[in-house]
């Protein structure tokens, strides 16, 4: 890859698509990110396991969307570098028809998104590149306006996402003008990392990213709760992310301290 190439991927400073990715197992990261991983694990040894449990708890809320709810159009923000399964690998399993765009903002995942996020036949993806903060350029774009119909229900997912946006950025403004824009009918599925069990491990990770110039703000359950202010909360509830919906031959669960991340879906009257 060339100098050029590097600089536009901000190689030099990590980006949380790129530790997440590297926490999971994946290659497709650089040596900023990896060694912010490493500092995070150095200040709290259970940063891996977050990241196995939130794609899980993805695969459990799209599948019940799909399956059980009759949602056929998703837009995934903060998609991160691909791993299957997918939202539309899990989603058009269920319904082929299914539409989904896959929202984020690293160079580097948009150029995995393009080459492996491809729909079935039925069914169509896009990809977005954009920030979550703008939420009047995300909802405006034509690739969003072309894939999904914004008058019909939409599971919109906000999967580890918010706990990089910081309360200078009016965290429940963004998720409440995003909630705006779809219909009733629609469903937020959210998961967010928290101090509750291990205050102090998690704000050591959270300075690490924070040094390295990227905001992490890991908040209370009645925080994260207030995200699904005003929507009808799916049984059980907002919960530690194994507790969600475990699939029956799920085993034995990591704790609560291990995890500190809830997760929720409600719907919107």
């Amino acid at each position: 890859m060339t100098d050029e190439a590097l600089a536009h991927l901000h190689s030099d400073r990590p980006h949380p698509a790129r530790v997440y990715d590297y926490l999971l197992g994946g290659k497709d990261n650089f040596e900023a990110d990896r060694a912010a991983a490493a500092q995070g694990l150095r200040a709290n040894p259970h940063s891996r396991i977050p990241p196995r449990e939130n794609r899980a708890f993805l695969r459990r809320v799209v599948r019940h969307l799909a399956a059980e709810a009759g949602i056929r159009q998703f837009l995934d923000i903060g998609t991160g570098i691909p791993t299957s399964p997918n939202v539309h690998e899990v989603a058009q399993s269920v319904t082929p028809e299914a539409r989904v765009v896959y929202v984020d903002n690293d160079p580097m995942v948009l150029v995995h998104a393009r080459a492996l996020l491809t729909s079935g036949s039925r069914g169509r993806t896009e990809y977005l590149d954009a920030d979550l903060r703008d939420v009047d350029a995300l909802l405006a774009s034509p690739a969003l306006r072309a894939t999904i119909d914004l008058d019909q229900p939409v599971g919109l997912l906000l999967i580890a996402i918010m706990h990089f946006v910081g309360d200078d950025d009016d965290p429940y403004g963004v998720v409440q003008r995003l909630l705006d824009a779809l219909p009733s009918g629609s469903y937020l599925a959210l998961s967010h990392l928290t101090g509750d069990f291990d205050p102090g491990a998690w704000e050591g990770v959270a300075a690490v990213y924070r040094r390295s110039g990227v905001t992490m703000q890991v908040r209370s359950k009645p925080d994260i709760e207030r995200f699904f202010t005003g929507l009808d909360v799916v049984d059980p509830g907002v919960r530690v992310l194994p507790a969600w919906r475990p699939d029956a031959d799920a085993g034995e669960p990591p704790t609560d301290t291990q995890v500190s991340v809830y997760g929720g879906l409600a719907r919107k009257p």
